[in-house]
């Protein structure tokens, strides 16, 4: 196994570095480039602008601004405040500490925010300009986040609680043995293993800056909420009155938590402290409740079936005074997700992926209509209201998030930031492009095409096959800092993306045809983009790569014993290669039983055993195509030994194969040198095998 070599030097090839320093935080000095072609240093060179949040009088944006120092391998994250009408931003933190979750006081006379300054993670207080900083909380073991009530008087946050035992509880006379011992599943979730404790709510009174003694709301539950491993305070909010607070928490354990998606909506009442289930018969995920503003209704996203992760996310209204509960959109054949309420409470904003955009919707809780707002080549994130405008994050494949301000009415738009402008203006993107393929049962499937900058018809250029992941999850106008469509072009490919069978955005029945046909038609979907777009003449439709990870990663190893020569390289990152091995050793099963059908030792289960049929690990005897295989030692979702299986096969093939694992990554590449290491070793492994001049 080869892997290249990451030198500092090389990182400063295209950017003028060092960086300033300011002795605290870290942004980088105003950057002339050499060259209008985006590089790898530069795509982590640009500001993740995130947590935008308006200010109770309407009139203030504050979010925060992530950059990575690339020789220090470590990033800053920065608050700043800026008027949503438009003006020069204030930055108002400069520390090294990463100030997260900010939030405006109900008075807005103050922004509390997360900081680890003092040790743990504790919430601090500032003034809106940045001065008078103090630290609030002092909660043993830190805090995960926060939310003030509106009335100011309380606040809720969100802790840790050790409620198991390690092996050294157990056995205390040992206590440098180094161990687990398990008895339930669930033991490792995604990138991490349990550490014996969850995640509970906690309330406290609040009076000039400094907290009373708190109080949990689930004592002695062995619960999480927010739900673990990705949800955040989102899934956490006060009633307007400040009387009661919502949250989302899967009330299982081990093995039944392992097999099942049902989480539940908890109201919780301050005054004589009972907790009541408001989703109740409900059967699916129910999370991030929302209470309109004036108090009768409770709004939510639900999904209607046990196990089936990628269901329709559904608008869920419950009437608090009457109890009444109804779903809003049943006639939507579209997701409805990340809403929040009007003022006036008689409008939800959302977020809905349709023909792989995701735009901002609105639900008119009088008439029961849905009404798209927006329409573009772009992705909308986190709508809120903001007196007369709406305020969300945009990207598209041509541009990280910044943050709009958009009129509701007519859905136009304007940059309230533009952290990211002198970098943008001196790059030359390739032009992104809008297909409709016909797919070989005669449906049409969208499929994205990505050209080189600088593009020229006349020449052939190698053209890669992009595999999304998910399955159940949308090529959509997204902005990655790894599967960057953009970084791809920039190394003179032009890259095929298609929305193949199994993607929202395109109704229930096209996402749903996927489940317990993984070797199927979405296996046919793929060839049809790529044969569809190769006839081009300047595809170069004799030096094809096919690329993807998670599911994306599995299509690459299943293409691989199927394609009939078209491809002459391979990455996959990430990707199932046995099906058998993944179900025995990931942790999610309601996610294996809902797409496999069952287990693969359930021999009577005739659409699991089909399903068991289309593991790649079973045609390795077609493989005869270089192959670059990637993966994280973090990775529990699917571990990293379905990618050791497959190099060791390529190799034991004599198949020319490389294997880059990186020990402390999970899923995803998040470390900056990593994230270059990555690109790296991505794009000489395509240059070697699919650009001529290289062979």
């Amino acid at each position: 196994m080869a892997i290249l070599g990451l030198s500092l030097c090389g990182l400063m090839t295209t950017l003028t570095l060092p960086a300033k320093s300011q002795g605290t935080n870290y942004i980088p000095p105003v950057q002339k480039l050499n060259s209008d072609i985006m590089t790898p240093e530069v795509l982590w060179s640009f500001g993740r602008v995130s947590e935008p949040e308006v200010s109770p009088d309407g009139k203030l944006l504050l979010y925060g601004v992530t950059y990575f120092n690339i020789p220090e391998n470590k990033s800053y994250r920065d608050l700043y405040v800026v008027p949503i009408e438009g003006g020069q931003p204030r930055q108002i933190t400069n520390t090294q500490e990463k100030e997260a979750g900010a939030l405006w006081r109900p008075d807005g006379q103050k922004i509390g925010f997360l900081s680890a300054k003092s040790g743990d993670m504790q919430l601090w207080e500032i003034d809106p300009d940045g001065a008078n900083a103090r630290q609030v909380s002092s909660i043993k073991g830190g805090i995960t986040g926060f939310k003030y009530s509106p009335d100011g008087q309380k606040i809720l946050f969100t802790a840790d609680v050790k409620l198991d035992q390690s092996v050294t509880d157990l056995f205390p006379d040992l206590p440098k043995a180094n161990a687990r011992l398990e008895n339930d599943l669930m033991y490792r979730h995604w990138d991490s293993w349990s550490d014996y404790t969850y995640s509970h709510v906690f309330i406290a009174n609040y009076n000039d800056g400094k907290l009373d003694e708190p109080k949990d709301l689930m004592p002695g539950e062995r619960f999480d909420s927010p739900i673990k491993p990705n949800g955040g305070m989102e899934q956490i909010n006060w009633s307007p009155d400040s009387k009661q607070i919502a949250y989302s928490c899967k009330k299982l354990a081990g093995k039944a938590y392992a097999l099942s998606t049902n989480s539940e909506i908890y109201v919780y009442d301050l005054a004589n402290g009972k907790t009541e289930n408001v989703s109740k018969g409900c059967m699916g995920y129910d999370w991030n409740p929302v209470f309109s503003p004036d108090g009768k209704y409770l709004a939510w996203e639900s999904m209607a079936r046990d196990g089936y992760e990628a269901d329709k996310t559904r608008i869920m209204i419950k009437d608090l005074a009457t109890g009444t509960r109804k779903s809003y959109s049943d006639n939507f054949d579209q997701n409805a997700t990340l809403m929040s309420w009007s003022k006036d409470s008689k409008t939800i904003y959302f977020i809905s992926d349709w023909h792989a955009t995701e735009d901002i919707y609105k639900f008119d809780l009088p008439s029961g209509k849905i009404t798209k707002v927006t329409n573009g080549i772009h992705d909308y994130h986190n709508v809120k209201e903001a007196g007369k405008y709406l305020i969300a994050e945009k990207v598209s494949m041509s541009q990280p998030a910044e943050i709009y301000r958009v009129d509701p009415a007519t859905g136009k738009d304007e940059p309230i930031t533009t952290v990211n402008q002198n970098l943008l203006s001196q790059l030359t993107f390739g032009k992104v492009e809008k297909r409709w393929i016909k797919t070989t049962d005669g449906q049409n499937m969208l499929t994205w095409v990505i050209y080189p900058p600088h593009f020229d018809a006349k020449k052939k250029y190698p053209t890669l096959l992009y595999c999304e992941g998910g399955p159940q999850s949308t090529v959509s106008q997204f902005w990655s800092y790894r599967w960057n469509f953009q970084m791809m072009a920039a190394n003179d490919y032009i890259i095929v993306a298609p929305n193949r069978r199994g993607l929202p955005g395109f109704g229930m029945k096209w996402l749903e045809q996927i489940s317990k046909d993984y070797g199927g038609q979405n296996i046919k979907d793929y060839l049809s983009a790529i044969d569809a777009v190769s006839k081009e003449p300047y595809v170069d439709k004799d030096h094809l790569g096919c690329v993807g990870a998670s599911y994306g990663g599995y299509s690459v190893y299943y293409l691989a014993g199927h394609h009939q020569k078209r491809f002459k390289a391979f990455i996959a990152h990430c990707g199932i290669f046995n099906f058998e091995a993944m179900y025995s050793t990931t942790e999610e099963m309601w996610f294996e039983n809902w797409d496999m059908g069952g287990a693969y030792w359930d021999k009577k289960n005739l659409a699991a055993q089909r399903s068991y049929s289309f593991s790649p690990h079973k045609f390795v005897q077609n493989w005869d195509t270089p192959l670059l295989v990637i993966t994280g030692g973090r990775d529990f979702r699917i571990p990293f030994t379905q990618g050791m299986g497959a190099y060791n096969s390529a190799q034991l093939k004599g198949i020319p194969s490389q294997f880059l694992f990186f020990p402390e990554e999970s899923h995803w590449v998040l470390g900056a040198q990593n994230g270059i290491l990555w690109q790296r070793v991505f794009f000489n492994w395509l240059d070697k095998w699919l650009k001529v001049d290289k062979k």
